[in-house]
């Protein structure tokens, strides 16, 4: 069994909670912004299918939301497919005008390459910068592009 690696990272955005939030549940458009994403198909209101390619290695796999709260979080865990990870990303309200995104995840790393990835912070520089174009992506258009509010 492989080890659970845990990464948090967090991003400020200058975009009102409401804004980031949506942005964050239109996850057909995270390619436009997750780097090795390239692909999402919303299957239903609650399940995801993915499709990655990392350092060459292409991955497919289903992700279920089990729990989202409008304006405060999203969580995911994967159900079907290669990939094991559960997350969540928060939405702090730092003001009328400005949100902290804050992303943790857990993983398992399969085989030795993504240990090695692991090990030397890959994960987490990747989610960091994803993060941050998040940031560029959301507050260069200023609006969401769509939103789901439903509660899970």
């Amino acid at each position: 069994m492989s080890k659970v690696a845990k990464v948090e990272e967090s991003v400020e955005v200058a975009v009102p909670v409401g804004v980031a939030y949506n942005q964050w549940t239109q996850f057909e458009e995270f390619p436009l912004f997750m780097q090795g994403v390239e692909r999402i198909e919303q299957r239903t209101p609650t399940l995801t299918h993915w499709v990655t390619k990392v350092d060459g290695v292409s991955r497919e796999f289903d992700a279920k939301v089990v729990e989202q709260i409008p304006d405060e979080r999203v969580a995911w865990t994967t159900v079907e497919g290669e990939v094991h990870q559960a997350g969540v990303v928060t939405f702090h309200r730092l003001d009328d005008r400005n949100t902290k995104v804050m992303l943790q995840l857990e993983h398992e790393p399969q085989g030795a390459v993504e240990h090695a990835a692991d090990k030397l912070g890959l994960v987490k520089r990747q989610i960091t910068q994803d993060l941050k174009r998040f940031k560029t992506y959301i507050e260069s258009r200023g609006v969401e592009t769509g939103g789901w509010r439903g509660r899970v």
